[in-house]
């Protein structure tokens, strides 16, 4: 059916040996089984509600959930998400995802789920390294409480090789800018109101920062990362690695 998700063989052979080996008893077929996933989380359906022709639900729902333990879906992204030869920008930022009912329940470890409590309501924040073109490097997911200076600290460690850094004014931190310093990168980051010396920033360089927002967007077009729906963090992640691989890298 011409509305179904169904992964291209080529991108397939791209990232197949990044599978599980198969146990003694043969799977169910990989590319039928993964673009049911992709169906699933980019049209934001119930695990019962995936059309049959992917097969039973509970097949993809068990394949989703054993190889997000098995961290396969964040090593294929990791793979795939290579800055270019020219990686001479790279930008940070975050955005917040809406938490449903079903995912936000606070009382029984939501916090430990990457889940807090904002003006907005509950929701998790998903903090984002990418390439100047774009496009995502890493990602880190925390609560939805969290700042971005907490979270450019927790991703300073995975930061790629660049000339510049852009970011808002959310990571506009001294700390920040000397960790930057130290690693040859120079920030184009906004000063703060209010602070004693601020410094200067590439204003026409900076305009270039619409991307990332355009990073967000796009992969808010899938309704299973707009809305949280997975109560464990480490399956939402899953979903936004698969989102991203598919959108940006594949």
């Amino acid at each position: 059916m011409s509305h179904l998700f169904w992964l291209d063989l080529q991108h397939l052979k791209r990232i197949q040996h990044l599978f599980p080996k198969p146990r003694r008893v043969a799977r169910s077929d990989d590319r039928k089984v993964l673009s049911g996933i992709i169906h699933v989380i980019r049209n934001g359906l119930r695990w019962r509600d995936a059309p049959a022709e992917y097969g039973p639900h509970k097949t993809l729902y068990n394949r989703f959930v054993r190889w997000s333990r098995l961290g396969v879906f964040a090593r294929i992204f990791r793979e795939l998400a290579q800055p270019g030869p020219d990686g001479e920008t790279i930008m940070i930022d975050s955005t917040h995802l809406k938490a449903h009912r079903t995912a936000a329940s606070l009382s029984k470890g939501g916090l430990a789920r990457a889940i807090g409590r904002t003006k907005g309501g509950l929701n998790s924040k998903l903090h984002t390294v990418c390439d100047g073109r774009g496009r995502p490097l890493t990602f880190l997911l925390s609560a939805g409480q969290m700042s971005d200076a907490k979270g450019a600290l927790a991703l300073l460690g995975s930061l790629p090789q660049a000339k510049v850094l852009l970011g808002d004014k959310g990571y506009d931190a001294d700390w920040f800018r000397e960790a930057l310093a130290e690693r040859g990168i120079n920030a184009c980051i906004p000063p703060r109101r209010g602070r004693r010396n601020p410094a200067d920033h590439d204003t026409k360089l900076y305009r270039k920062r619409h991307r990332v927002e355009n990073l967000f967007a796009r992969l808010k077009d899938w309704r299973r990362i707009a809305t949280r729906y997975d109560r464990c963090g480490e399956l939402f992640l899953s979903a936004i690695c698969i989102a991203a691989s598919v959108i940006f890298w594949l």
